[in-house]
């Protein structure tokens, strides 16, 4: 059973309907049933549930989504950083500690990796094209995603399931600066930006991956946290 995080919409939109929605982007379950798991979502909650979630799910999924609030690492909000998705930031955050502390297998995705390694204690790039130069390339127009390499650290967990460079799917304009406590870097892109970390020694797994694996077509990355589930 693996747990996905969802967005919090005030206003989605469906046959007769306008209403606020938990919601999530089909890849995500369907890269999680495609890898042998069994997808269940997981809205924004009160914090202090998160352990009691937690201890029903055999991993953990924190998906992409909003920037995360850079009140939670210390720093002022930059121009380009959106608006603060608080309730999210407050549940995922729980999630991820109890998870942490429980030994359950996590995979962060886009903005679960950032969350994951500002749980951690590290912070974060808030603009990526001002630091990585204005050819870098991690995402297409707004609603599209971009493509890009990443390379594999060999000897992590990543590069046990992906050994080579690949073009993966992209859409980001954040990305990890100072690392947390523990995390080492698993992949880099071409212009050096952190693409992958994991937690050696933890209990469980914890990978978080800087792309978006729903949406494309490679299902390694989902694959290695069901095993780690099993």
């Amino acid at each position: 059973m693996i747990g996905v995080s969802t967005y919090l919409e005030a206003v989605a939109r469906w046959g007769v309907w306008e209403q606020g929605a938990a919601l999530l982007p089909s890849g995500y379950h369907r890269l999680v049933q495609r890898a042998g798991g069994l997808a269940a979502m997981l809205p924004p909650d009160e914090p202090a549930a998160a352990a009691a979630v937690t201890a029903r799910l055999d991993a953990l999924v924190v998906a992409g989504g909003p920037d995360v609030e850079p009140v939670r690492y210390g720093a002022a909000p930059h121009p380009m950083t959106g608006p603060p998705a608080r309730e999210r930031d407050a549940w995922e955050s729980a999630l991820l500690e109890a998870a942490l502390e429980a030994g359950t297998p996590v995979l962060g995705i886009c903005r679960g990796m950032q969350l994951l390694n500002v749980v951690l204690g590290g912070t974060l790039v808030q603009h990526l094209p001002e630091t990585a130069g204005p050819g870098c390339a991690h995402g297409g127009p707004p609603g599209v995603f971009g493509s890009h390499m990443v390379k594999p650290v060999p000897g992590t967990v990543l590069a046990r399931a992906l050994p080579e460079a690949v073009a993966v799917p992209s859409y980001h304009h954040q990305a990890v600066d100072r690392l947390g406590r523990g995390l080492v870097p698993s992949a880099y892109a071409e212009d050096g930006t952190v693409e992958a970390v994991e937690l050696p020694g933890a209990p469980g797994l914890v990978l978080g991956v800087q792309w978006h694996p729903e949406a494309g077509d490679d299902p390694r990355v989902m694959e290695t946290l069901v095993r780690a589930a099993r």
